[in-house]
């Protein structure tokens, strides 16, 4: 079912300081939802094909970029504003991000302490962290008692996954 996609409420992301362009991940993120969740709803709303490419409809209307230009090759990249509707209509609204915050130093302190049911450290998911949340989740986690913090070396915008975390997510084969 295609959807046309009015523009977002609020203010623009590019005025709001917040990045445009993002990858399923990321745009999962906002509203609280895995990557998988948020492709099955661009799915279900004709902007994304089964293989998981985005159809014509979302490349035309400015909803998805492949790489950084339109006609590019590689990574798709979804945009925040045109995509927003999508998710408005199955019932979600972005999390707030003092929530998101409290909820990533909560995670990352529990994990400092351990438990031999999760084999992730806190630095493997330091990893995952938005760029924009380091220094506010360090302030949190220096706030409630956690000695933990976010290398911001781990966050350059070029810094690759583990090796860990390429073989899980499928990008590399174990060796």
């Amino acid at each position: 079912m295609l959807h046309s996609i009015p523009s977002g409420k609020g203010p623009p992301a590019a005025l709001s300081g917040e990045p445009q362009w993002l990858s399923l991940t990321d745009l999962g993120r906002i509203y609280g939802i895995s990557a998988v969740h948020c492709g099955r709803l661009l799915s279900e709303a004709g902007l994304r094909e089964a293989n998981g490419q985005p159809s014509r409809h979302a490349l035309r209307s400015g909803c998805a970029i492949r790489g950084l230009q339109p006609h590019a090759h590689g990574p798709t990249q979804w945009h925040r504003e045109h995509c927003q509707s999508v998710f408005e209509r199955a019932g979600f609204e972005p999390i707030r991000r003092t929530t998101l915050v409290q909820q990533w130093a909560q995670l990352l302190s529990a994990l400092t302490e351990g438990s031999p049911s999760i084999t992730t450290s806190a630095d493997q998911m330091a990893e995952e962290l938005p760029n924009d949340l380091v220094e506010s989740v360090n302030a949190e986690l220096r706030e409630i008692g956690c000695g933990f913090q976010v290398s911001s070396r781990a966050h350059t915008p070029h810094h690759p996954p583990s090796k860990r975390r390429r073989v899980e997510r499928g990008i590399i084969r174990p060796a």
